[in-house]
């Protein structure tokens, strides 16, 4: 199957000034696939994106913006008419410099401190981006309220159904048992968001611009020998508010850790303020973003809806069993929030 894809990229290997010495498949999923090409000058990276060709001019005007402001991401390699990307069988094709380096790790103090400060930095520099004309931007902006509802709903149709059944498995035990409690989160934090700054705040992003990585990860991170911090996996980037990322990052230490740390939540606010200071209006937005239960709903509706295909149920039930354990643990930083939020500069 590999030998296939590499024969399906020789024409787009083909536009673009390098020599070719070998391909290694990273991944590869229909509609993106991630390729090592050796070429004399090092390695580079090959990614099928499943953007549209608009979407993707907006994903790369974004990425040479932050690039302008200071933001270390993977130079695009231009093909050889100038392109920055090529066009093959109706998929989209971008070749950049592959960075040599680690990905930084959540449990050391210092490098989670340069993660956090990188994201702070990464939101800063992204103010004044406007997407360029005829480019399909990817857009959250004002949709979270309606998005959770809509979410909570859905929720609500798979606890119906495991409601309907005579015969319940361990999983479904569970929900029956747990998903009140968290449909009251869901439901709490809507409307606790409906009642905050974020509508006035989408608004004035909606004039100054603001970019969200959605996945600003150690993952999608390499720290270099030089001790430079490199942003990787730039496709789904949106425009939204910062507080999208926080709560994003926040979740994935959290989880690593089995449980929320009050301390080192208010480490990681107040290192993200010392780069790009938010106001205590725009901080207590992310109060509600972080009550919306976002590790209980996603484990539920990868369950109901078989999205993992490889997972046994004994698999689901554990996930669901840890998921919850951090969820549980949320309630003193919620009860303890407003000594979190850092004083404004």
């Amino acid at each position: 199957m590999k030998e296939t894809y590499q024969e399906d990229l020789k024409g787009v290997l083909a536009a673009y000034p390098i020599d070719v010495l070998s391909i290694r498949t990273e991944s590869y999923k229909q509609k993106k696939g991630v390729w090592w090409i050796k070429t004399p000058e090092g390695y580079r990276i090959l990614k099928k994106h499943s953007n549209s060709d608009r979407t993707l001019d907006f994903i790369i005007a974004a990425v040479e913006y932050l690039q302008g402001k200071g933001i270390r991401i993977p130079r695009i390699i231009p093909a050889s008419d100038g392109r920055k990307y090529v066009i093959s069988n109706n998929s989209c094709f971008v070749l950049s410099e592959a960075v040599a380096g680690t990905n930084p790790v959540y449990n050391d103090a210092e490098q989670l401190k340069r993660i956090v400060q990188g994201l702070a930095k990464f939101h800063r520099a992204s103010a004044g981006f406007v997407p360029p004309e005829g480019s399909k931007p990817r857009v959250h902006l004002g949709t979270w309220p309606k998005a959770y509802s809509d979410r909570a709903e859905k929720m609500k149709s798979y606890y119906a159904q495991e409601e309907s059944i005579n015969e319940h498995g361990d999983f479904g035990k569970i929900i029956l048992e747990e998903f009140p409690y968290f449909l009251r989160r869901a439901q709490e934090a809507v409307k606790g968001l409906e009642g905050s700054y974020y509508r006035q705040w989408v608004e004035e992003v909606q004039k100054t611009g603001c970019l969200c990585h959605q996945d600003f990860a150690a993952g999608n991170l390499i720290l270099t020998g030089a001790g430079e911090l490199y942003v990787l996996d730039i496709d789904s980037i949106t425009l939204d508010l910062p507080i999208r990322d926080i709560r994003k990052l926040l979740l994935k230490v959290m989880k690593k850790r089995g449980g929320w740390d009050a301390g080192l939540t208010a480490d990681m606010l107040s290192w993200y303020q010392q780069e790009n200071p938010l106001e205590n209006r725009q901080w207590q937005v992310l109060k509600w973003e972080l009550l919306y239960p976002h590790l209980f709903e996603g484990i539920m509706t990868k369950y109901y809806e078989k999205r993992e295909k490889t997972w046994s149920p004994a698999k689901y039930y554990s996930r669901l069993q840890d998921m919850i354990a951090v969820e549980k643990t949320l309630g003193h930083v919620m009860e303890g929030f407003e000594g979190l939020i850092p004083r404004e500069a």
